[in-house]
């Protein structure tokens, strides 16, 4: 019998005392925290709440048009996915099943992403139909689904597999969204937004085309930075089974997945929300990109303090009662914003509007931390399911199966906003806040009332959620004793081939 490596011996531990979830065992050090946190403020560390405007007002692709092109990258979006996720979980090396294909993608991911914001140089010609353009991005959307499906499928598996305790996850979960949420998630937005202002009133001179390229080059050059960084000194504990499942299995691990198909069910039902962003009611109808961010500042800092309510409230409350009742909260809040400003044209004023919108996301932000850490560990605990389930991890197939669903949904949903956009009259490239009165009563309801009623039925499969209590305890006691094995034949298969 080979000798017990310390991973055995940590894993082994689990199993010891009454509990395996209630112990706060800790596998992450303090150096992979702090990657893990700089890689989860990386992942929002963007301007893409102004992508819309960019495509709209400075490349100048039309909706149409820009339907149709996201319609054929979706489709091959479609055939892509399932073979790459399927070449990912076959793969078993000394570095691991996932980190090899982060590191390899993601330097060109990140050049693809410096070159997007390169187009209106690239193509001056601010013609909605123009060839070359058109071309271009059609080609370049194909490039850059390809690539970023490599990393997106090992990126989405690996944040599994770096620690095998669900509190340590939880615990990795919380640091990330409480110390880095804010700033990654909010401040490139904040400061897009007060420079679209800037240049809306002629404050400055500034071209908008040069703006985007400043922040959308400089964000993916530090989100990249950080992100390799964390691919670098992070590693995989969730030991994985050295026979690679064939095909067949594969299809079995999604197919038998309650869990994942209740919160993708959730998620398809949520997706056919119609409507359009809160940002663009504040630019296109109460006239204002950067007011948005002064309405967010009383609620601030709710969402952190929000996040002391978590560990508390997962201890006293099943993983599917949280999600049900964060789910709830928030739709009721959005009526009541739809609702104020429904009645006697209340959406166009905009000190009305803005304190009632400063009142929901006060009280929506209590709600915060919960929400980020019972929607990640939702899926980290359906990946555990399916290995207590079948013996083995199909993270990469069981996400783009998953996704394939939502992906569909996505191709389908876009071309009718787009089509909704042009039926409600909406005029691309108009000074902000000068669209006519019918178009902005449709762009308020379509970022407020609209989404929740039409996006409802997202909540049904919730409360239908499986792992909890006992049976949650049995899964990861059980599942303790066996990667304790799984250890022991990675070992054995590595002492072989270096034979």
């Amino acid at each position: 019998m080979a000798e017990e490596t310390q991973k055995e011996i940590d894993l082994r531990e689990e199993t010891d005392g009454p509990s395996y979830i209630q112990r706060d065992r800790r596998y992450v050090g303090n150096k992979e925290t702090v990657a893990y946190l700089l890689n989860d403020f990386s992942n929002s560390f963007n301007i893409g709440g102004f992508n819309n405007r960019f495509i709209w007002d400075v490349v100048k692709i039309d909706f149409g048009i820009s339907a149709v092109v996201g319609l054929f990258t979706g489709l091959w979006d479609v055939i892509n996915d399932p073979i790459i996720a399927f070449m990912v979980d076959k793969t078993r090396t000394r570095w691991g099943k996932f980190r090899p294909y982060l590191v390899a993608f993601q330097i060109p991911m990140t050049l693809l992403a410096t070159l997007y914001w390169f187009i209106p140089f690239i193509f001056p010609n601010t013609s909605a139909t123009h060839l070359p353009k058109l071309i271009f991005y059609f080609a370049f959307g194909v490039i850059q689904e390809t690539a970023g499906t490599f990393r997106d499928v090992a990126r989405s598996g690996y944040m599994t597999t770096i620690t095998p305790h669900p509190n340590d996850r939880a615990r990795l979960i919380t640091m990330a969204e409480l110390l880095t949420g804010y700033m990654g998630e909010d401040f490139p937005n904040i400061l897009m937004g007060v420079f679209l202002d800037l240049i809306n009133n002629n404050i400055v001179k500034w071209k908008l085309r040069n703006v985007f390229l400043i922040m959308g080059v400089s964000t993916g050059l530090i989100s990249s930075i950080f992100t390799l960084y964390f691919f670098l000194v992070s590693r995989e504990r969730v030991m994985q089974k050295v026979e690679r499942p064939s095909i067949l299995e594969g299809l079995k691990a999604v197919f038998n997945n309650y869990p994942i198909l209740l919160i993708t069910l959730s998620d398809f039902f949520g997706g056919f929300s119609v409507g359009s962003g809160i940002q663009d009611y504040f630019i296109d109808v109460l006239g204002s990109a950067s007011l948005l961010t002064i309405v967010n500042i009383p609620s601030s800092m709710n969402g952190s303090i929000s996040y002391a309510f978590v560990k508390p409230l997962r201890a006293r409350f099943s993983t599917k009662a949280l999600w049900v009742t964060e789910d709830l909260y928030t739709r009721f809040w959005w009526i009541f914003v739809f609702l104020i400003g429904l009645y006697n044209q209340n959406y166009k004023k905009r000190l009305l509007m803005s304190i009632v919108i400063g009142t929901q996301a006060w009280f929506d932000k209590w709600m915060f931390g919960l929400r980020k850490v019972v929607r990640a560990e939702l899926y980290n605990e359906a990946m555990d399911y399916c290995e207590w389930k079948n013996g083995y991890r199909m993270e990469a197939t069981t996400g783009v199966a998953r996704g394939l669903i939502l992906k569909l949904q996505s191709i389908f949903m876009g071309s009718v906003r787009s089509l909704i956009l042009k039926k409600i009259g909406y005029t691309q490239g108009l000074k902000i806040g000068t669209q006519t009165e019918i178009t902005k009563f449709w762009m308020f309801a379509l970022s407020t009332g609209i989404p929740v009623i039409t996006g409802s039925l997202a909540v049904l499969p919730k409360f239908l959620y499986p792992l909890t209590g006992s049976k949650r305890e049995k899964m990861y006691e059980e599942l303790s004793e066996r990667r304790t094995l799984y250890a022991r034949e990675i070992n054995e298969s590595h002492g072989k081939s270096e034979d």
